[in-house]
C-alpha cells in the first residue's frame, strides 16, 4: 500500500495518504455504502445492551464481524476481539466502542427510524454511532484487496463503560488481557460529533450512601430514627457547603438515585443513593470525598440525637473509581488527528471527559477518543436521537488516521 513520508503529519501528508491505493478505496466505500451503515446502525441498536446485559449484541457483533472475514471471539471479560489473523503477534493500533447503554430499549420497536433518517431511542448516538463506525471500518478494510495493514488492527467491541460497569471491559483488555501489553496506540469510538479530541481522561469517584434504622409505623413509631430524613440532611449539608461551588479546579458531583421505604405511612428501614464525583483534579476528588464524609457523619448524629428511640446507622461504599491521565505532549496519535482534521477542514478541540480512553491514559499509553461522525443528542435519556448527516467525514476521519498510526515510520 506504501508508507508516509519521513517528517511530522501535515495536511500535504495526509492528502498523500488519501490516495493511496487501498486508502482511497476505503474512504470511498463508507461513501458508497452509506444506505448499509445506516442498516446495521438500527439492527445493532435494537438489541438491548444494558451494563452487564451486553451478550446478545456481543453475539450479533460477532457474527457481523466473522461475515466479513474476521476471526471474533468473546473474552473473559465479554468484550468482542475481532482480527484477520488470532496469532498475529502485533504490535496493534486498537480501534474500540463500547457496547452498553445507560438505558436499552424494551422491545426493538423502541428504536424508531423517521422519514428523514433520524433514528430515535436509548442508545442510537451514545454508543450506536460508535459501534456503527466499527463496523463500517473494519467491513471496509477488508473489502479494499489494496489494503496490506489490516493485521496490524484490533476491532474491540467492550463491555463496561457505561455507569457502574466502571470500565471494567477497557481494564481488563488493558491490564489482564495478554492482548494489551501487545497495543501501542487506542482509537476509542464514542458518540457522534467531530467536534472534539479527548486526550485527557477526567478522573472519577462513586459511592452508595446507605442509611439504616428499625423502621416502623408512621404513627405508633414517630420519633424513632428515620434513615429516609437522615439521608436527605446529609445530602442537603454536602449541596448547601460553600467550597461545592468552587469555580476551580473543575469539579461536579450528582446524587443520581435515591431509593428506600415501602409505603407512605411506614417509617423505613433503609434509604440509600448513589453519588458520582468528577473532577480534572484528584485532589479535588478527595476533597470532596472528604466533605461528602462528613456530611454523613454529621447527618447521623443529628438524626441520632433527635430520635426518640430507635437509632440510624450508616455506610459509605465505594462502587467505582475511574483513574485519570493524559495523553503525552507531541505524541503522534494526537498530531495525526490533528492534521487529519486539518485536512478534512474538521474544526476540533482538546477537551477532557470520562470515556474508555482512561484506562490506557492512566497506563502512560497512547490513546484519543473522538466522535463517529453524524448528529446526535439527548444521550442517556429515552429521547435521544442521531441523524447520518456528516457521518461520512467522521469515518473518513477515522480511517485516515488508523492508516497514519498503521503507517507510521
Amino acid at each position: 500500500m506504501g508508507t508516509l513520508k519521513a517528517g511530522p503529519p501535515d495536511v500535504a501528508s495526509i492528502a498523500e495518504l488519501a490516495q493511496m491505493p487501498g486508502v482511497r478505496e476505503c474512504l470511498q466505500w463508507v461513501v458508497r455504502e452509506r444506505l448499509w451503515i445506516n442498516e446495521q446502525h438500527l439492527q445493532v441498536c435494537r438489541i438491548a445492551a444494558p451494563t452487564f446485559l451486553e451478550g446478545k449484541r456481543a453475539d450479533w457483533m460477532i457474527n457481523q464481524l466473522r461475515a466479513y472475514g474476521y476471526d471474533a471471539r468473546i473474552d473473559r471479560a465479554g468484550n468482542v476481539i475481532a482480527q484477520v489473523d488470532a496469532n498475529a503477534r502485533g504490535p496493534f493500533i486498537a480501534l474500540t466502542a463500547h457496547l452498553d447503554t445507560v438505558l436499552a430499549p424494551r422491545t426493538a420497536d423502541d428504536i424508531k427510524i423517521k422519514a428523514d433518517g433520524t433514528l430515535l431511542g436509548p442508545g442510537v448516538s451514545d454508543n450506536g454511532a460508535g459501534l456503527a463506525a466499527l463496523l463500517a471500518i473494519a467491513r471496509a478494510m477488508k473489502a479494499s484487496p489494496r489494503v496490506d495493514t489490516p493485521n496490524s488492527v484490533l476491532f474491540v467491541a467492550n463491555v463496561g463503560e457505561e455507569g457502574e460497569g466502571n470500565l471494567s471491559g477497557m481494564r481488563y483488555l488493558c491490564r489482564q488481557s495478554s492482548l494489551g501489553s501487545k497495543i501501542r496506540g487506542f482509537i476509542v469510538l464514542d458518540g457522534p460529533t467531530t467536534d472534539h479530541i479527548t486526550c485527557q481522561a477526567l478522573a472519577s469517584r462513586r459511592f452508595e450512601i446507605t442509611f439504616s434504622g428499625p423502621g416502623g409505623h408512621s404513627w405508633s413509631d414517630f420519633g424513632i430514627g428515620n434513615p429516609v430524613h437522615a439521608l436527605s440532611r446529609a445530602i442537603a449539608f454536602f449541596t448547601d457547603d460553600p467550597s461545592t461551588r468552587l469555580a476551580t479546579p473543575r469539579a461536579s458531583y450528582n446524587f443520581g438515585t435515591i431509593e428506600g421505604g415501602s409505603s407512605i405511612n411506614s417509617i423505613p428501614t433503609e434509604a440509600r443513593s448513589k453519588v458520582d464525583i468528577r473532577s480534572e483534579s484528584a485532589a479535588r476528588i478527595d476533597e470532596l470525598v472528604e466533605l461528602l464524609t462528613a456530611s454523613i457523619d454529621n447527618s447521623l448524629q443529628l438524626e441520632n440525637e433527635r430520635s426518640t428511640g430507635g437509632r440510624v446507622s450508616a455506610r459509605l461504599k465505594e462502587v467505582g473509581s475511574r483513574p485519570g491521565g493524559k495523553l503525552a505532549e507531541g505524541a503522534p496519535i494526537l498530531r495525526y488527528v490533528r492534521a487529519v482534521d486539518a485536512h478534512l477542514g474538521i474544526r476540533s478541540h482538546l477537551d477532557c471527559a470520562s470515556t474508555d480512553a482512561n484506562i490506557p491514559l492512566s497506563m502512560g499509553q497512547a490513546a484519543i477518543s473522538i466522535g463517529a461522525g453524524g448528529q446526535g443528542g439527548g444521550a442517556h435519556t429515552p429521547n435521544e436521537w442521531f441523524h447520518p448527516d456528516g457521518r461520512e467525514v467522521g469515518l473518513r476521519r477515522i480511517l485516515l488516521a488508523l492508516f497514519s498510526l498503521l503507517l507510521e515510520q
